[in-house]
């Protein structure tokens, strides 16, 4: 099959590598149909680069067709439409049962002193073959796919997989309280999707800003209060500060 895969410093390739097999009854094979490139994918390319090696597979958003499943597998069959967590977890451990999955007991990496395993991050998270790529190889196949529906397009179900949750666990991070403000900063894909969640959980009032003119377009469009600082070097409070009222902050 063709992947992206890391050889180096700012060297991503496609290349062709081989395709993945069942290693455990619990495995469900899928066929990709979409997956995201996440800002922290540029980190692999630079500052992580130390714990990659030449080969890997990169991308932890994926989302598919399930085209095999291990001996165990009952929760999803051929045909199924998936999406893929990013977060590799068993769901059946103590941790799982606390909806803690970032820190499955099972995926733990303690030898790296990290968390449970993701898909296509580094040695430190497992060095599991990531999801850029024409198939994937998922673990848990009872519980770690996300099945959903027929009939729209793979961008209105492939945030499931990343983009969404991670908005949405900074939100409830957060504490917006009914009927407030809320000031995100920074309006990539996770901050965007932070608006239009603060939005939908109550908040009256979302401010936000970003260095990138069309990104602020982009949250104004969908009811924020956004705004560009003059100068990377500049702060945002002026521009925030009146609309909270009485000289506070969000």
């Amino acid at each position: 099959m063709r992947a992206v895969t890391w050889h180096g410093r700012a060297d991503v390739r496609v290349d062709t590598v081989p395709d993945p097999v069942i290693h455990e009854p619990t495995d469900v094979i899928i066929e990709v149909t979409s997956s995201g490139i996440c800002g922290s994918d540029l980190h692999l390319i630079e500052v992580m680069a130390p714990f990659m090696s030449v080969g890997d597979v990169m991308g932890h958003e994926p989302m598919g067709i399930v085209r095999e499943v291990g001996s165990e597998v009952t929760n999803v069959r051929p045909g199924d439409r998936v999406v893929i967590p990013f977060n590799i977890s068993c769901g059946t451990c103590w941790m799982c049962s606390q909806g803690l999955q970032s820190q499955c007991e099972t995926t733990q990496n303690r030898d790296q002193g990290f968390g449970a395993s993701l898909f296509g991050y580094t040695k430190l998270y497992g060095q599991v073959p990531g999801g850029q790529a024409e198939y994937l190889r998922v673990p848990f196949g009872n519980t770690l796919p996300i099945k959903v529906p027929e009939g729209l397009p793979d961008d209105r179900f492939v945030y499931l997989s990343d983009v969404l949750p991670t908005a949405w666990q900074a939100v409830q991070y957060a504490g917006v309280p009914q009927a407030k403000s809320v000031l995100v900063l920074g309006l990539g894909p996770i901050g965007d999707m932070c608006t239009r969640l603060a939005q939908h959980l109550g908040a009256t009032q979302v401010l936000a800003a970003d260095v990138v003119p069309e990104r602020n377009a982009r949250a104004r469009a969908r009811g924020s209060r956004s705004s560009t600082p003059p100068s990377r070097q500049t702060s945002s409070a002026p521009s925030v500060t009146p609309p909270t009222g009485a000289g506070r902050t969000p």
